[in-house]
């Protein structure tokens, strides 16, 4: 298991550095050029030269790659371009919105699915289990924005009861302030991936129902509830655990449709902002936070998978 876990170590440093080489690259194929959001229109020659070596597009892709390369080896994201002010710090404060809406969003969402996937399935032949199994194919079929726009028309503007978006001014100084700000947002959130998670649950469930250890665990005079827990939840874990891995980044890079509806300060407006200014030093920061935050998730998934299934640990040791 340490060699695996030092295989995937290593493994996740190689992934990063071709992220990295491949944000660079693209965003460099983009038309135009990064000083022009420092540029006006009517720019003369002279601006256009002093624009392009303040952001150092004037040095070759080489230079400007090992550059980049170096302050990130220093945990240094850069400067924006327009603000001067270094990336890093601003990616903090927005993800003080991102990070808590995504992690309890998930958490909702993972027991909500938990509770639908596996009554939807061992009650298949019952009504609810058919109605919980209609619930779950209709929310993957609904657009998450379409979610929270109804959720702002019947809570906030209807009702009155929650605010339609933004966030306080204070951030977190008091939580339950800012927790009523997230309340619809991670409604939107939990309401869509619930939906989505509650099918492969209900998949690894009935997976389980039909394996031959369940049956004999029934056999042996376990009942349903019992030989579920016992000898169900391990295996039927082991699928799903792959799935939260993607759902949990899905729904961080997802978070700019839901932060757009909500007009939440969070990672997702502060990309479209840079994207709309032209701002390549933010736009970076952003993608190589992301992209980090997706490696690792993936990378936590795989371990958990073979720390609950002694199976795949055999096969690693086994293929060693």
């Amino acid at each position: 298991m340490l060699a695996y876990l030092l295989r995937r170590l290593a493994f996740l440093v190689v992934s990063l550095v071709v992220a990295m080489v491949a944000i660079f690259v693209l965003l460099r194929l983009l038309p135009g050029d990064p000083a022009n959001a420092l540029l006006s229109v009517n720019a003369t020659p002279e601006q256009i030269a002093a624009a392009r070596e303040q952001v150092g597009s004037d040095q070759p892709l080489l230079q400007q790659f090992t550059t980049w390369a170096g302050q990130l080896l220093r945990f240094d994201l850069g400067e924006s371009f327009l603000s001067s002010r270094p990336v890093g710090p601003d990616i903090a404060d927005r993800l003080a919105v991102t990070i808590p809406l995504t992690l309890i969003a998930f958490t909702i969402a993972l027991l909500v699915s938990l509770v639908i996937g596996i009554t939807a399935a061992v009650k298949s032949d019952r009504w609810y289990g058919i109605v919980l199994s209609g619930f779950a194919q209709l929310g993957v079929a609904v657009p998450v924005f379409w979610v929270g726009v109804v959720l702002v028309w019947v809570f906030a503007l209807g009702l009155g009861a929650l605010p339609s978006g933004g966030f306080p001014r204070d951030d977190w100084e008091d939580p339950a302030d800012a927790l009523r700000s997230l309340a619809l947002p991670i409604t939107t959130i939990v309401i869509v991936m619930s939906a989505s998670l509650s099918r492969y649950v209900r998949s690894a469930t009935l997976d389980v129902l039909g394996s031959d250890y369940l049956r004999t665990a029934r056999a042996g005079g376990s009942g349903m509830g019992e030989a579920l827990l016992r000898h169900g939840v391990r295996n039927g874990a082991v699928p799903v655990v792959a799935i939260l891995g993607i759902e949990l980044s899905t729904t961080l890079l997802g978070a700019v449709v839901v932060e757009s509806v909500f007009t939440l300060p969070g990672l997702g407006s502060l990309l479209l902002s840079a994207i709309e200014q032209h701002d390549f030093q933010v736009i970076q920061g952003v993608l190589v936070v992301s992209t980090l935050f997706v490696l690792l998730v993936g990378f936590a998934a795989d371990i958990v998978q073979r720390l609950i299934d002694p199976r795949l640990r055999t096969s690693v040791s086994g293929n060693r």
